[in-house]
């Protein structure tokens, strides 16, 4: 059988409804540059020259998810406090994104603070509360979710799992619990707590560190590790990303792993963010698997190419699509 040498054409995603549902964060950049140590300590000294705050965490798989032409509505939380109010105004910057977000008294915003001198992160600062929400605060985000589902279209839901307390099992129970109901595609990007609370999701995508914490390494046998998620979880496909070696694919007990191009990796920061948007986008147009692996690595690698957390480009991805063949 001949190569098709073809290049893959992304197509139009503007069509599709997703619903992102996770833990949202200031990611705030103090950028300046150091000419000197301190003589109060042996610490370099920040010139700062300025002060930027981005939509962070599940909000920048909304924002990723927009760049690529898709309708979204962001479901999360904040604290009832004045970074909550910021993060709010953050995701408002673009009033294609339909918030439902919930204010909870007593907690804190999440915000993680990076200090950058030429490009090189020197310390970060997290200021957040981790604890999971109460049962009141889950029948609310529920409630959000019912009426939603009840009055729009939604093709799919994105379940964005940072560890801030958001996504309890509860809570995930009853959000694919509603996807089955209504035959809607759910896409989940897990974290260590509650990585085997998302029986019966469509697509599960932990990376390696993930799975080797929560499963073992089983000397990199991803096919093997695969086979005991979908045995425990009983999803449709599993995608385990490697970092600089690729993207492992598994479906009906077949993977098959997708080696990634080298790149001058500047920032990870985002990368699983930018690879959830697009396998999901991929997956509700139908793309096979193959496809969604190879714009999956090149999407993932281009964030990382770009200091600092940022969104996918359509027609970058396109361009580079062009260029492999």
């Amino acid at each position: 059988m001949m190569e098709d040498n073809n290049p893959i054409v992304l197509p139009d995603f503007s069509n599709l409804h997703i619903v992102v549902i996770g833990d949202i964060m200031t990611d705030r950049y103090i950028s300046g540059v150091v000419r000197r140590i301190s003589p109060e300590a042996p610490v370099p000294v920040l010139d700062m020259e300025t002060i930027e705050n981005r939509p962070g965490g599940a909000a920048n798989v909304a924002m990723n998810l927009l760049a690529l032409g898709v309708k979204v509505t962001l479901i999360s939380i904040v604290g009832d406090d004045a970074e909550g109010e910021l993060l709010i105004d953050l995701c408002s910057q673009s009033d294609r994104i339909h918030q439902k977000i919930v204010k909870v008294r007593g907690r804190k915003t999440t915000v993680k603070t990076r200090v950058i001198a030429v490009n090189q992160q020197m310390l970060r600062i997290d200021h957040e509360d981790k604890e999971d929400i109460n049962s009141t605060v889950e029948g609310d985000l529920v409630n959000k979710l019912k009426d939603l589902i009840a009055k729009n279209k939604v093709d799919g839901i994105i379940l964005q799992d940072y560890n801030k307390g958001l996504l309890t099992e509860q809570l995930i129970r009853d959000i694919i619990s509603l996807c089955k109901e209504h035959n809607i595609f759910s896409f989940v990007d897990p974290k260590e707590k509650n990585f085997f609370a998302y029986k019966g999701c469509t697509v599960f995508k932990p990376n390696k560190k993930e799975v080797r914490q929560a499963v073992g390494n089983f000397n990199n046998n991803y096919q093997e590790i695969a086979t005991i998620i979908e045995s425990k979880l009983q999803n449709k496909v599993t995608i385990i990303t490697l970092g600089k070696e690729g993207i492992f694919i598994q479906k009906d007990l077949t993977g098959i792993k997708y080696a990634t191009s080298p790149r001058v990796i500047t920032d990870v920061c985002g990368a699983g963010d930018s690879v959830i948007s697009i396998v999901s986008v991929c997956y509700l147009k139908g793309m096979d698997l193959s496809a969604i692996a190879k714009v999956a690595n090149i999407a993932g690698g281009q964030v990382c190419e770009i200091p600092g957390v940022a969104v996918l480009n359509k027609d970058s991805i396109q361009r580079e699509l062009e260029s492999e063949v």
